[in-house]
């Protein structure tokens, strides 16, 4: 053996035992924290079936049921087929549909979703005349809240649905869009 030679001294079979139950631990763990955090990425589901994903969270308070909304969105079929699509589209919570008005209601200005309605809390039976929207499909919404007015529905009411101040008016869109009996 030469100066430089550094004699190998023999790993236990303990040792070599202890480093594999170590690794597969680790492996465990992983998986386990991989499978936690993709959870956290999937669709909140309510109560009657509104799939709610927050792609980008919002901030302040959130929608009330008396509230208008600023919002652009895409609306879509299951099968990608788009149905309606709106930029700056002023909404009243309360007259839209069941399953899009229940969505709204979980979210915050600012933030964008994506969002599946259930075909009985969308259009049910009877889509608009004229839409690509069969009877009882689910409508996939991809949504941005641009901006919240509180308690416009009163406003309006209270005004003998007069419209309200200059960049506070948020009356129904036209269109075959998520309006309420269209």
């Amino acid at each position: 053996m030469s100066a430089t030679q550094v004699p190998l001294i023999p790993v236990a079979r303990s040792t070599r035992l202890r480093l594999a139950f170590g690794l597969i631990l680790l492996v465990i763990a992983g998986a386990a924290l991989a499978f936690a955090g993709a959870g956290q990425m999937g669709p909140k589901t309510t109560a009657t079936g509104v799939q709610i994903r927050t792609i980008k969270a919002g901030e302040g308070a959130i929608i009330g049921p008396q509230d208008g909304v600023i919002i652009d969105y895409v609306g879509t079929l299951p099968d990608g087929t788009k149905f309606d699509e709106a930029q700056d589209a002023p909404l009243l919570v309360q007259q839209v549909v069941p399953g899009f008005a229940e969505a709204l209601q979980n979210m915050q200005p600012n933030g964008r979703y994506k969002v599946r309605i259930p075909g009985e809390l969308a259009y049910g039976a009877t889509p608009p005349p004229g839409s690509p929207i069969p009877p009882n499909s689910p409508l996939d919404f991809e949504i941005t809240v641009k901006r919240v007015v509180q308690n416009a529905a009163a406003q309006l009411g209270a005004q003998g649905a007069q419209p309200l101040p200059p960049g506070a008016e948020v009356p129904p869109p036209p269109g075959p869009g998520p309006e309420r009996g269209q």
